[in-house]
C-alpha cells in the first residue's frame, strides 16, 4: 500500500522512482499537494481541467513533467475556525462571507479582545 506523503508525491517529485498503484492513487489530494509549490502550480492547474481522465494519465502527467528536485515543505491551508467566525459576526454584525475577509487581517491579539468582550458571565 502507497502512502502519498512517503511514496507517491517524493516519486512525482524527487526520486521519480515510477511506483503507480491505481486503488492508492487520490487525483484530488495529489493535486492539492502539488499546487503548493509555485514551480509546479500550473501542472495541478492542467490536472484540475483534466479530472476525467484515467488515474494513470494523471500519475504520468506529473511523472514525466514535474522536474525532479527537493522542494521546501509548506504547510496545508487550513480553514479559520468557525467559533473565531461567529465572534467576529456578532461583534461586527458582518455577514459569514464578511467575517471571513476579516479574520484574515485580524491579529491573535485582536481575537483574544474580541473573545473576552463576548465571553458573557463564564
Amino acid at each position: 500500500m502507497a502512502d502519498l506523503f512517503k511514496d507517491i508525491l517524493p516519486s512525482l517529485q524527487l526520486t521519480k522512482k515510477y511506483i503507480f498503484v491505481d486503488k492508492d492513487y487520490n487525483p484530488f489530494m495529489v493535486n492539492k499537494a502539488i499546487s503548493y509549490y509555485v514551480d509546479a502550480i500550473f501542472y495541478a492547474n492542467e490536472m484540475n481541467r483534466y479530472t476525467d481522465l484515467p488515474k494513470v494519465a494523471q500519475y504520468d502527467f506529473y511523472f514525466y513533467g514535474l522536474e525532479a528536485k527537493r522542494r521546501p515543505y509548506t504547510k496545508w491551508a487550513k480553514s479559520p475556525k468557525q467559533e473565531d467566525l461567529e465572534l467576529i459576526q456578532r461583534y461586527f454584525g458582518y455577514n459569514e462571507t464578511k467575517a471571513r475577509d476579516v479574520i484574515n487581517i485580524l491579529t491573535e491579539d485582536q481575537l483574544v479582545m474580541i473573545r473576552k468582550r463576548l465571553t458573557v458571565g463564564v
